[in-house]
Protein backbone atom coordinates (compact mmCIF):
# COMPACT_ATOMS: atom_id res chain seq x y z
CA UNK A 1 0.00 0.00 0.00
CA UNK A 2 1.27 3.69 -0.70
CA UNK A 3 2.25 5.28 2.45
CA UNK A 4 1.81 8.39 0.83
CA UNK A 5 -1.94 8.02 0.81
CA UNK A 6 -1.87 6.41 4.27
CA UNK A 7 -3.54 8.99 6.59
CA UNK A 8 -1.38 9.07 10.08
CA UNK A 9 -4.10 7.91 13.13
CA UNK A 10 -3.82 8.77 16.73
CA UNK A 11 -6.36 8.05 19.15
CA UNK A 12 -6.93 10.03 22.71
CA UNK A 13 -6.43 6.85 23.72
CA UNK A 14 -4.31 4.21 22.27
CA UNK A 15 -5.58 1.93 25.24
CA UNK A 16 -9.14 2.22 23.92
CA UNK A 17 -8.66 2.82 19.88
CA UNK A 18 -12.36 4.94 19.04
CA UNK A 19 -12.95 8.36 17.93
CA UNK A 20 -14.98 10.56 17.09
CA UNK A 21 -15.75 14.21 15.60
CA UNK A 22 -17.81 16.53 14.08
CA UNK A 23 -16.94 18.11 10.68
CA UNK A 24 -18.80 21.09 9.55
CA UNK A 25 -17.98 22.49 5.71
CA UNK A 26 -19.26 25.76 4.09
CA UNK A 27 -19.31 26.20 -0.04
CA UNK A 28 -20.11 24.05 -2.30
CA UNK A 29 -17.06 22.14 -3.94
CA UNK A 30 -15.07 21.95 -1.35
CA UNK A 31 -12.73 18.91 -0.64
CA UNK A 32 -13.71 17.06 2.28
CA UNK A 33 -10.72 14.84 2.32
CA UNK A 34 -8.34 13.67 -0.03
CA UNK A 35 -7.26 10.45 -1.73
CA UNK A 36 -6.43 8.74 1.68
CA UNK A 37 -6.73 5.04 3.25
CA UNK A 38 -6.32 3.94 6.62
CA UNK A 39 -6.15 0.54 8.56
CA UNK A 40 -9.40 1.36 10.99
CA UNK A 41 -13.02 1.04 9.74
CA UNK A 42 -14.77 3.94 9.68
CA UNK A 43 -18.40 5.64 9.90
CA UNK A 44 -19.88 8.81 8.36
CA UNK A 45 -23.45 10.31 9.51
CA UNK A 46 -24.40 12.75 7.48
CA UNK A 47 -26.57 15.68 9.81
CA UNK A 48 -27.46 18.33 6.93
CA UNK A 49 -26.32 18.31 3.19
CA UNK A 50 -24.96 16.63 0.73
CA UNK A 51 -21.47 15.30 -0.39
CA UNK A 52 -20.13 13.34 -3.44
CA UNK A 53 -17.87 10.32 -1.94
CA UNK A 54 -15.69 7.78 -4.07
CA UNK A 55 -14.87 4.55 -1.84
CA UNK A 56 -12.71 2.04 -3.80
CA UNK A 57 -14.49 1.86 -6.83
CA UNK A 58 -17.98 3.31 -6.04
CA UNK A 59 -19.48 6.77 -6.33
CA UNK A 60 -22.12 7.63 -4.64
CA UNK A 61 -23.97 10.76 -3.39
CA UNK A 62 -24.29 10.96 0.62
CA UNK A 63 -27.74 13.09 1.95
CA UNK A 64 -28.98 14.09 5.26
CA UNK A 65 -29.67 10.70 7.18
CA UNK A 66 -27.28 8.65 5.62
CA UNK A 67 -24.55 6.37 7.40
CA UNK A 68 -21.59 5.02 5.21
CA UNK A 69 -19.22 2.68 6.06
CA UNK A 70 -15.37 2.97 4.69
CA UNK A 71 -13.40 -0.47 4.65
CA UNK A 72 -10.20 -0.90 5.91
CA UNK A 73 -7.58 0.36 3.63
CA UNK A 74 -9.90 1.45 1.07
CA UNK A 75 -9.29 4.41 -0.52
CA UNK A 76 -11.69 7.29 -0.02
CA UNK A 77 -12.24 10.94 -1.45
CA UNK A 78 -15.39 13.24 -0.94
CA UNK A 79 -16.81 16.90 -1.72
CA UNK A 80 -19.28 19.08 -0.53
CA UNK A 81 -22.22 19.27 -2.41
CA UNK A 82 -24.29 21.82 -0.43
CA UNK A 83 -23.42 25.27 0.74
CA UNK A 84 -23.52 24.01 4.11
CA UNK A 85 -22.40 20.67 5.47
CA UNK A 86 -22.39 18.53 8.79
CA UNK A 87 -21.35 15.19 8.80
CA UNK A 88 -20.10 12.70 11.98
CA UNK A 89 -17.21 10.78 11.71
CA UNK A 90 -16.46 7.58 13.68
CA UNK A 91 -12.96 6.00 13.45
CA UNK A 92 -12.57 2.43 15.47
CA UNK A 93 -10.06 0.20 15.27
CA UNK A 94 -11.72 -3.25 15.55
CA UNK A 95 -9.23 -4.94 17.35
CA UNK A 96 -10.81 -3.46 20.45
CA UNK A 97 -12.82 -6.44 20.02
CA UNK A 98 -10.88 -9.26 19.69
CA UNK A 99 -10.48 -12.24 22.08
CA UNK A 100 -7.13 -13.22 24.04
CA UNK A 101 -8.63 -16.81 22.88
CA UNK A 102 -8.99 -18.01 19.49
CA UNK A 103 -13.31 -18.67 20.04
CA UNK A 104 -15.78 -18.84 17.31
CA UNK A 105 -16.82 -15.31 17.20
CA UNK A 106 -13.17 -14.18 16.44
CA UNK A 107 -12.14 -16.78 13.96
CA UNK A 108 -15.83 -16.37 11.80
CA UNK A 109 -16.32 -11.99 12.01
CA UNK A 110 -13.16 -10.77 14.01
CA UNK A 111 -10.14 -11.91 12.17
CA UNK A 112 -11.52 -11.75 8.64
CA UNK A 113 -12.40 -7.91 9.46
CA UNK A 114 -8.87 -6.73 11.02
CA UNK A 115 -7.61 -9.23 7.89
CA UNK A 116 -9.52 -6.69 5.56
CA UNK A 117 -10.71 -10.19 3.83
CA UNK A 118 -14.45 -9.65 4.97
CA UNK A 119 -15.95 -6.20 3.54
CA UNK A 120 -19.16 -4.70 3.68
CA UNK A 121 -21.24 -2.20 1.30
CA UNK A 122 -20.58 1.52 1.61
CA UNK A 123 -24.20 2.98 1.66
CA UNK A 124 -25.83 1.31 4.95
CA UNK A 125 -29.20 2.20 6.36
CA UNK A 126 -31.79 1.63 8.91
CA UNK A 127 -33.20 2.73 12.06
CA UNK A 128 -31.17 0.45 14.42
CA UNK A 129 -28.05 0.81 12.19
CA UNK A 130 -28.04 5.22 13.22
CA UNK A 131 -29.68 4.33 16.63
CA UNK A 132 -26.06 2.42 17.50
CA UNK A 133 -23.98 4.96 15.69
CA UNK A 134 -25.43 7.69 17.79
CA UNK A 135 -25.39 6.21 21.00
CA UNK A 136 -21.61 5.39 20.59
CA UNK A 137 -21.04 9.14 19.80
CA UNK A 138 -23.42 10.18 22.67
CA UNK A 139 -21.12 7.73 25.16
CA UNK A 140 -17.87 9.12 23.33
CA UNK A 141 -18.53 12.96 24.09
CA UNK A 142 -20.36 12.31 27.56
CA UNK A 143 -17.55 9.86 28.80
CA UNK A 144 -19.69 8.64 31.83
CA UNK A 145 -18.70 6.15 34.32
CA UNK A 146 -18.27 3.01 32.21
CA UNK A 147 -18.63 4.33 28.97
CA UNK A 148 -16.13 2.00 27.43
CA UNK A 149 -18.44 -1.19 28.40
CA UNK A 150 -21.18 0.67 26.77
CA UNK A 151 -18.83 1.71 23.57
CA UNK A 152 -17.78 -1.93 23.07
CA UNK A 153 -21.26 -3.64 23.57
CA UNK A 154 -22.57 -1.11 20.81
CA UNK A 155 -20.06 -2.05 18.25
CA UNK A 156 -20.73 -5.75 19.20
CA UNK A 157 -24.33 -4.47 17.89
CA UNK A 158 -23.01 -2.49 15.06
CA UNK A 159 -20.61 -5.24 13.96
CA UNK A 160 -23.69 -8.17 14.04
CA UNK A 161 -26.22 -5.84 11.79
CA UNK A 162 -23.37 -4.92 9.36
CA UNK A 163 -22.51 -8.62 9.35
CA UNK A 164 -26.54 -9.69 8.50
CA UNK A 165 -26.84 -7.14 6.12
CA UNK A 166 -24.31 -5.73 4.51
CA UNK A 167 -21.67 -7.92 3.77
CA UNK A 168 -20.33 -7.12 0.20
CA UNK A 169 -17.69 -9.39 -0.25
CA UNK A 170 -15.57 -11.99 1.48
CA UNK A 171 -11.99 -12.62 -0.05
CA UNK A 172 -9.90 -15.25 0.08
CA UNK A 173 -6.56 -14.37 0.92
CA UNK A 174 -5.03 -15.20 -2.35
CA UNK A 175 -8.14 -12.38 -4.02
CA UNK A 176 -6.75 -9.96 -0.91
CA UNK A 177 -2.90 -10.23 -1.56
CA UNK A 178 -4.41 -8.85 -5.57
CA UNK A 179 -6.83 -6.35 -4.64
CA UNK A 180 -4.05 -4.61 -2.55
CA UNK A 181 -1.25 -4.92 -5.01
CA UNK A 182 -4.00 -3.27 -7.65
CA UNK A 183 -4.64 -0.63 -5.05
CA UNK A 184 -1.10 -0.23 -4.36
CA UNK A 185 -0.24 0.40 -7.44
CA UNK A 186 -3.08 2.71 -8.35
CA UNK A 187 -2.72 4.89 -5.40
CA UNK A 188 0.05 7.20 -6.56
CA UNK A 189 -2.16 7.63 -9.71
CA UNK A 190 -5.09 9.17 -8.16
CA UNK A 191 -2.33 11.77 -6.20
CA UNK A 192 -1.02 12.48 -9.16
CA UNK A 193 -4.25 13.31 -10.98
CA UNK A 194 -4.95 15.19 -8.03
CA UNK A 195 -1.74 17.38 -8.55
CA UNK A 196 -1.37 17.67 -11.88
CA UNK A 197 -5.78 17.36 -13.09
CA UNK A 198 -4.25 21.23 -14.57
CA UNK A 199 -2.18 19.35 -17.41
CA UNK A 200 -2.82 18.08 -19.90
CA UNK A 201 -2.71 14.41 -18.77
CA UNK A 202 -2.84 11.31 -21.47
CA UNK A 203 -3.60 7.57 -20.81
CA UNK A 204 -0.16 6.94 -22.21
CA UNK A 205 1.72 9.04 -19.39
CA UNK A 206 -0.22 7.27 -16.64
CA UNK A 207 -0.25 3.61 -17.22
CA UNK A 208 3.57 4.25 -17.75
CA UNK A 209 4.01 5.57 -14.45
CA UNK A 210 2.49 2.62 -13.37
CA UNK A 211 4.12 0.41 -15.20
CA UNK A 212 1.26 -1.36 -16.99
CA UNK A 213 0.19 -1.19 -20.53
CA UNK A 214 -2.61 0.81 -21.81
CA UNK A 215 -5.19 -1.75 -22.58
CA UNK A 216 -4.20 -3.56 -18.84
CA UNK A 217 -4.14 0.25 -17.00
CA UNK A 218 -7.76 1.48 -18.48
CA UNK A 219 -8.75 -2.19 -17.19
CA UNK A 220 -7.75 -1.87 -13.57
CA UNK A 221 -8.40 1.77 -13.27
CA UNK A 222 -12.41 1.34 -14.18
CA UNK A 223 -12.34 -1.52 -12.35
CA UNK A 224 -10.62 0.53 -9.37
CA UNK A 225 -12.53 3.80 -9.59
CA UNK A 226 -16.03 2.55 -11.47
CA UNK A 227 -15.05 5.54 -13.90
CA UNK A 228 -12.78 5.57 -17.28
CA UNK A 229 -9.70 8.11 -16.86
CA UNK A 230 -10.97 10.54 -19.21
CA UNK A 231 -14.33 10.88 -17.04
CA UNK A 232 -11.74 10.45 -13.91
CA UNK A 233 -9.60 13.58 -15.03
CA UNK A 234 -13.07 15.68 -16.02
CA UNK A 235 -15.04 15.02 -12.52
CA UNK A 236 -11.79 16.39 -10.66
CA UNK A 237 -11.41 19.11 -13.17
CA UNK A 238 -15.46 20.25 -12.64
CA UNK A 239 -15.15 19.81 -8.89
CA UNK A 240 -12.74 22.35 -8.47
CA UNK A 241 -14.65 24.24 -11.23
CA UNK A 242 -17.82 24.03 -9.18
CA UNK A 243 -15.82 25.27 -6.42
CA UNK A 244 -14.32 28.33 -8.17
CA UNK A 245 -17.58 29.75 -9.78
CA UNK A 246 -19.40 29.49 -6.88
CA UNK A 247 -16.17 31.44 -4.56
CA UNK A 248 -13.63 33.32 -6.77
CA UNK A 249 -13.91 36.10 -8.71
CA UNK A 250 -12.65 34.29 -11.65
CA UNK A 251 -14.88 35.12 -14.96
CA UNK A 252 -16.02 31.66 -16.29
CA UNK A 253 -12.63 31.72 -19.00
CA UNK A 254 -10.67 31.89 -16.50
CA UNK A 255 -11.86 29.06 -14.38
CA UNK A 256 -12.07 27.08 -17.55
CA UNK A 257 -8.62 28.13 -17.97
CA UNK A 258 -7.25 27.66 -14.46
CA UNK A 259 -9.04 23.60 -14.42
CA UNK A 260 -7.54 22.68 -17.75
CA UNK A 261 -9.84 23.28 -20.23
CA UNK A 262 -8.33 24.73 -22.56
CA UNK A 263 -11.58 25.14 -24.74
CA UNK A 264 -14.33 27.27 -22.76
CA UNK A 265 -16.91 25.52 -25.53
CA UNK A 266 -16.09 22.08 -24.46
CA UNK A 267 -16.10 22.84 -20.19
CA UNK A 268 -19.51 24.38 -20.36
CA UNK A 269 -20.61 21.54 -22.33
CA UNK A 270 -18.95 19.04 -19.85
CA UNK A 271 -20.31 20.88 -17.09
CA UNK A 272 -23.31 20.97 -17.90
CA UNK A 273 -23.08 17.37 -18.46
CA UNK A 274 -21.74 16.35 -15.20
CA UNK A 275 -23.62 19.07 -13.07
CA UNK A 276 -26.93 19.38 -14.59
CA UNK A 277 -26.65 23.13 -14.96
CA UNK A 278 -24.39 25.67 -17.10
CA UNK A 279 -21.30 26.83 -15.28
CA UNK A 280 -22.92 30.75 -16.08
CA UNK A 281 -26.43 29.72 -14.29
CA UNK A 282 -24.72 28.58 -11.40
CA UNK A 283 -22.38 31.67 -11.42
CA UNK A 284 -25.80 33.91 -10.96
CA UNK A 285 -26.95 31.21 -8.43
Amino acid sequence: MDKTLQEPMTMPDPQFPIKVHRCDYEGRGQVLFNHHWHEHLEFLYFVTGEASLECGSSTFTAKEGDVIVINRNELHYGVSLSDHLQYYVLIADFSLLQSHSLDAPEMKFITPITQNRLLFHNRISGDDILSSMLSIVSELERQEFGYELAIKSELYRLLTLLLRGYVATVLTQDEYVERMKNVERFAPIFKYIEDHYREDLSVEQLSAMAGLSRYHFSRLFKEISGRTVTEYVNETRLNRADYLLRESPLTVSEIAAATGFNDIYYFSRTFKKYKRMAPSALRKK
